[in-house]
C-alpha cells in the first residue's frame, strides 16, 4: 500500500523557494509562518504583492532576483514588506552581479492623547535604503551616497556587511564610494571579519584580506578570535598573512 504524506507549506518545512520567471503576483500571506524560509528566488516581473507577505518569515535573509540590476524589478515592493535586515542578489545566467545589503527600521504610532492624534515615526537608515530606486530600477549611486548618514546611526556591524556587498561585488560601483567603504573597513577591520571567523567562511575572510586594510594588530586580533573557536584554517591564514616576504640574498664576488 502507498501511503502520501502530505507536508503544509509552512511552519518549519519550507526553507528555499524558487519561482518561475514568469511569475506576476504574490497574493497576501502567500509565505505566513514560513518560520524556516531563509531564500527566495523569482524573476523580475512580479509586479503586485499583497499584504502580510512574509508575516513570521524570521529567517528569512536573502531575496534573489534573476536578471541584471540594470533591469526594472518588483525589488522595492518586496523590500518595502520586509523591515527586518534582507540581502537583495541580481544574478543574470547564473552569475552572481549584484548584492546589497539592507538593514532593519522600525515604524511606531505614538497616539498624542486626549486629542487621539497618532504620529508616525520611523527609527533605523534601513528605510532609507529601501527608497534607492528610480521608479522599478535600482539606483546604486543613491544607495552608496546613503553611507554617510548611515554612519550616523548604524552599528559597525551592519555598516561593515554595507561595505563589504558592495566592494564584493562593485555593480556600478564609483571610485569615491570605493574608497569611502575600504576606509570604513580598514577602521573596523575585526568587525568585519567576526562574522566570518563564527561561520568558519574561510573564502571570505581570504577576499578580505586581499583588500588590503589589516594591519598587525587586526591580524592578531582576529588569529587569536580565530583560536580561541577552534578554527585552524583561520588562524593559519592571519598569521601568515602577516609575514613579510623575505627577499633573497644577493651575492657578491667577494662573497664566492
Amino acid at each position: 500500500m502507498t501511503v502520501n504524506v502530505m507536508h503544509c507549506i509552512c511552519g518549519n518545512f519550507l526553507e528555499e523557494v524558487t519561482l518561475p520567471d514568469s511569475v506576476r503576483v504574490l497574493d497576501s500571506a502567500a509565505f505566513y509562518n514560513c518560520r524556516s524560509l531563509r531564500r527566495l528566488e523569482l524573476g523580475p516581473g512580479c509586479e503586485t504583492i499583497g499584504s502580510d507577505l512574509f508575516t513570521n518569515c524570521r529567517s528569512l535573509t536573502c531575496l534573489a532576483l534573476h536578471c541584471s540590476p540594470s533591469e526594472p524589478s518588483g525589488l522595492k515592493k518586496l523590500i518595502g514588506s520586509i523591515s527586518a535586515d534582507i540581502t537583495a542578489e541580481f544574478a543574470s545566467d547564473g552569475h552572481v552581479q549584484a548584492r546589497l545589503f539592507y538593514p532593519e527600521y522600525f515604524e511606531y504610532l505614538d497616539e498624542n492623547t486626549p486629542a487621539h492624534i497618532f504620529n508616525h515615526s520611523i527609527e533605523g537608515e534601513g528605510y532609507r535604503y529601501r527608497q534607492c530606486f528610480d521608479g522599478a530600477c535600482l539606483n546604486t549611486a543613491e544607495y552608496d551616497r546613503s553611507f554617510a548618514q548611515a554612519c550616523v546611526g548604524e552599528t559597525s556591524e551592519k555598516l561593515c556587511r554595507i561595505a563589504l556587498e558592495r566592494i564584493r561585488y562593485p555593480y556600478a560601483l564609483s571610485d569615491e564610494a570605493h574608497r569611502t567603504y575600504l576606509e570604513y573597513l580598514r577602521c573596523h577591520a575585526l568587525t568585519a571579519l567576526t562574522p566570518f571567523i563564527s561561520t568558519r567562511d574561510l573564502e571570505s575572510l581570504q577576499f578580505v584580506c586581499g583588500l588590503g586594510i589589516l594591519d598587525d594588530a587586526s591580524r592578531a586580533a582576529a588569529a587569536e578570535a580565530c583560536g580561541q573557536c577552534g578554527f585552524g584554517a583561520g588562524a593559519a591564514l592571519f598569521l601568515s598573512s602577516g609575514k613579510a616576504k623575505s627577499k633573497p640574498k644577493q651575492y657578491s664576488f667577494d662573497d664566492l
